[in-house]
């Protein structure tokens, strides 16, 4: 048996022993997860390996059946996807969830808007120029180019679309970052362009982990992988060190790098 070290310092994201059940099925049978900060971790797996599951538990949109996570070092109960919100943790789903009739500057601040001075702001009256002006620079600092920020999202190409939900998640999150499936259906050139800004959110020191099944991918951006089969974490790589092959034959059951629970 294989056995990678974790990194020197604590994980920022932990979790063990996550148990969850739909009905008769068992999603999940005793998973674990650790990310850093300051990484980019893969999530990858088969189709029904629970990834999905997972990441819907350590985001709070499930509650997990039995099991324990903690957050920089301490316990971690989330009610509900806010409960992450406020701890910092923010989430790009695959369909992006942006509203396509708003600009970028407004799906920016969706759910947290800037209202104006009061008066005006006791009246839901929105700070439109502040959000532009918030928007602008939170573009530039991750050097996303976008046309106009106050043009309908629905007017942007594939890649500036994904690049705006990612740069909504990063602007408000301090802490961890799920991107699920964030190249999927995008041409050469834009999926480059998402993957930079991958790579400036970890320089950042925020721990990013992708969920995505484009294995060379993984191994070309991101700095570790773990590997779900069958409701639990079956190995862990440093990206340095391994190859598609190992990516596959773990997926498949072939080789384990972790003891079973």
């Amino acid at each position: 048996m294989v056995c990678v070290p974790d990194p020197p310092s604590p994980a920022l994201l932990s979790a063990a022993g996550v148990v969850k059940r739909f009905g008769h099925v068992q999603a999940l049978r005793g998973a674990a997860f650790d990310a850093y900060a300051g990484e980019v971790v893969a999530l990858i797996g088969d189709n029904g390996a629970g990834k999905s599951t997972l990441v819907k538990v350590l985001s709070g949109a499930l509650r997990p059946d039995a099991g324990s996570m903690t957050l920089g070092g301490e316990p971690l109960d989330l009610r509900d996807p806010l409960d992450a919100q406020r701890l910092g943790i923010e989430t790009v789903y695959q369909d992006l969830a942006l509203a396509y009739d708003l600009d970028a500057a407004a799906n920016l601040h969706l759910g947290r808007e800037t209202l104006r001075r009061p008066p005006l702001g006791w009246l839901g009256m929105l700070d439109k120029d502040a959000m532009r002006a918030g928007a602008v620079e939170a573009f530039r600092s991750l050097r996303i180019t976008l046309p106009d920020v106050t043009v309908p999202v629905r007017s942007l190409s594939g890649g500036q679309r994904q690049c705006v939900a990612v740069a909504r998640a990063v602007a408000w999150a301090t802490r961890v970052v799920f991107m699920d499936e964030p190249t999927a259906a995008l041409g050469v050139v834009q999926r480059r362009q998402v993957l930079d800004v991958i790579r400036r959110v970890r320089d950042r020191g925020v721990a990013v982990v992708l969920i995505s099944h484009n294995l060379p991918e993984v191994l070309a951006v991101a700095d570790r992988v773990e590997v779900l089969r069958l409701g639990r974490r079956v190995a862990r790589y440093a990206s340095a060190d391994a190859s598609v092959k190992d990516l596959v034959r773990a997926m498949t059951g072939a080789v384990t790098t972790e003891d079973p629970p």
